[in-house]
């Protein structure tokens, strides 16, 4: 697999693959977070490939005291194989040349094999309640989110 930063033209495969691996909720509109991302570090917005087909997502982030990770998806028939590991090696690599010295994410609770993947990279749970507040809506509405997880 190679890896490299996202490319406008990734756009519509990189929406595919994120609903294929379940990523993608009503009140989240997946276009509307690639723009943003592509406003703000996007050299942090990672793509793996094989050829020329695209198998793999990681959206990274550097608030300057944390590093993020969010929408690592990986293709359902390239799933253990290394890919998402890959993924996060690298993202850790980029994170570490700027000083990042801690990298947060969030996974949904029933998110059980996004869990024990994570566990095996030597994430632990972090004594601490992560809350929300939706500055801005990607939908006209917002009421079939979950209360638990209205952030996004």
């Amino acid at each position: 697999m190679h890896v490299r930063p996202f490319a406008d033209t990734d756009e519509d495969a990189v929406v595919a693959l994120w609903q294929r691996s379940g990523l993608v909720r009503p009140w989240n509109d997946p276009r509307r977070d690639i723009a943003r991302k592509c406003q703000s570090q996007r050299e942090l917005f990672l793509v793996g490939t094989r050829g020329e087909t695209l198998i793999a997502t990681l959206m990274g982030g550097y608030d300057g005291h944390r590093g993020w990770i969010n929408y690592l998806a990986v293709e359902p028939d390239e799933r253990r194989r290394g890919r998402g590991r890959a993924l996060m090696e690298e993202i850790r690599r980029r994170l570490e040349a700027l000083g990042c010295p801690k990298i947060n994410l969030q996974i949904r609770r029933d998110n059980l094999e996004a869990l024990a993947f994570y566990s095996r990279l030597g994430f632990l749970e972090d004594p601490v309640v992560s809350l929300g507040l939706r500055l801005e809506k990607d939908v006209s509405s917002d009421r079939h989110a979950p209360r638990s997880d209205i952030s996004g």
